[in-house]
């Protein structure tokens, strides 16, 4: 296992390179180049240039989260192949540059959906939350202007406002009027078949991210969020190379799912870990927690123990964070201080199960 951060690059990101540099065990990060659009094709040179800029301060580049996937590839549009074949070339680009892991989702419309980016918690720090009746009360018409008079002056990955302003978001939402979530399983297989021969090729491994929360929303499909659709995802596209990311806080949305039991299911099928906590104050409510197991729903000793038992040994990074100490202007859930003593508390229960594990041999 790999201890990683997560990284936006050095425009959009209030955490810096030495920042992370800092924190004990975490050498590498996990990054991407920010300012690409869904279907754009990211060249070589591009790769390079913020390889080096990571170099630089003595870190290396672990894995990239997200190469985004255009809509028209989910929605299964006339013109997915172009874009597909951009991502082809732009996997091609990163395999040619080292880089062997690529995090993504097939979420219809939004990536990961929080109504509130800063819920005050009894200690004073605020923390990300999500409640489905407030989902549930707002109007669609006006869905991008009440979560961005929430956001507290941020932006939420895939709420940027060149796909949500100006009417698009209800354009985006009638093109997919078509697409189920058998429809969605279609276009999803399409895709992968059409990539994995470069994967083959350059070792890379392509690491869904879980729909979070692991339920439809405003009525869009939702595909990968429990054992049995992540175990078909597998089967219709059997190559170790299709596999994915184990994110906590995504499949614990959905208390049914047996998290350790999934993750011992999947051994060689997971290339990434976000390991994080949530604490639930109804099924239909919950919020960012600190990493610690006690202070959330989740025994994350058990989720460790689960990898360790698998054999993972890609890279891990702490997930959303709260923001504590007086923390400004970062990314929602992407703030140094939490991140950072999340990484420590994850580092310190990896090297307890495996000196456990070493003591019973």
């Amino acid at each position: 296992m790999e201890m990683t951060m997560r990284w936006f690059g050095p425009d959009h990101d209030t955490v810096t390179l030495n920042q992370i540099r800092q924190i004990p065990g975490v050498k590498g990060v996990i990054t991407t180049l920010y300012d690409k659009q869904p279907g754009e094709l990211w060249e070589e040179k591009e790769i390079r240039s913020l390889m080096e800029s990571v170099a630089e301060e003595g870190l290396h580049i672990a894995g990239i989260e997200s190469v985004n996937v255009h809509d028209a590839i989910k929605i299964g549009s006339p013109d997915k192949d172009l874009y597909i074949n951009n991502y082809v070339e732009t996997l091609r680009n990163l395999g040619k540059c080292g880089i062997h892991m690529v995090c993504y989702n097939f979420m219809p419309v939004f990536d990961w959906t929080r109504t509130e980016l800063a819920r005050k918690c009894e200690d004073g720090s605020t923390v990300l939350a999500y409640n489905q009746d407030v989902i549930d009360a707002l109007d669609l018409d006006n869905l991008y202007e009440s979560i961005l008079a929430n956001s507290s002056g941020h932006v939420l990955p895939g709420w940027e406002p060149e796909r949500m302003a100006d009417g698009k978001l209800l354009k985006l939402f009638n093109s997919y009027k078509d697409v189920d979530e058998e429809k969605l399983f279609d276009n999803l297989k399409y895709f992968l078949e059409s990539i994995m021969p470069v994967c083959d090729e350059y070792n890379i491994n392509m690491a869904i991210h879980p729909d979070d929360p692991a339920w439809s929303v405003y009525g869009l499909p939702r595909i990968i969020t429990n054992q049995k659709n992540i175990e078909r995802m597998m089967k219709m596209v059997d190559n170790p190379h299709n596999g994915l990311t184990f994110c906590s806080g995504s499949y614990g949305t959905n208390l049914e799912n047996d998290m350790p039991a999934m993750i011992r299911s999947l051994k060689g099928r997971i290339h990434f870990a976000h390991v994080r906590n949530l604490k639930f104050n109804s099924p239909r409510d919950f919020q960012e927690a600190p990493h610690l197991s006690s202070e959330g729903t989740f025994d994350m000793y058990e989720l460790i123990k689960a990898l360790y038992d698998i054999g993972f040994d890609g890279p891990m990074r702490p997930d959303h964070g709260r923001t504590i100490w007086g923390e400004t202007g970062h990314m929602p859930g992407y703030g140094l201080y939490d991140r950072a003593l999340g990484a420590t508390y994850l580092n310190g229960l990896w090297e307890a199960v495996s000196k456990a594990k070493k003591a019973d041999i």
